[in-house]
């Protein structure tokens, strides 16, 4: 049995006793042909993660939203919202007293809630998830030859 594979092809051969050899030949074209789209489509990710998730942060004086800009280098695989209050918002409680804040259980209210307001990242990958798969495609689609 052969398989082909982008990284290679595998070998599968069954002896008379039953024993199966297996040799994978790896395409030595493999890092050539394809770590420009990976490193693309991560670059990718990383900005639509930041712009679908724009409509979800909370807003008051956009700050928030440039946080993520500035925290985030595309490409690296991480989308970070660097701040002092950005964890806070982004689960949503209230914090109280002087630092280290208390965590209380009271939820905050948001500007532009419902859409607007904690755990804006998963509500966004439970929207957009299907927008963010195809671009990928297409861009790692462009691999092949």
């Amino acid at each position: 049995m052969k398989i082909v594979t982008p990284r290679g092809t595998v070998y599968h051969k069954t002896g008379k006793n039953g024993a199966v050899n297996t040799v994978l030949k790896w395409d030595p074209d493999f890092d050539d042909k394809w770590a420009d789209h990976y490193d693309k489509a991560q670059v990718f990710i990383d900005n639509e993660v930041l712009r679908l998730s724009d409509p979800y942060i909370p807003m008051q004086t956009g700050m928030l939203k440039r946080l993520g800009i500035l925290g985030t280098i595309p490409g690296r695989g991480e989308v970070i919202w660097k701040g002092p209050y950005a964890r806070y918002l982004y689960y949503g409680k209230l914090m109280v007293g002087r630092a280290p804040k208390r965590l209380t259980n009271t939820d905050l209210t948001f500007h532009g809630a419902p859409k607007r307001g904690a755990l804006w990242f998963e509500r966004m990958k439970k929207d957009k998830l299907g927008v963010i798969r195809a671009g990928v495609g297409k861009i790692i689609g462009g691999g092949t030859k």
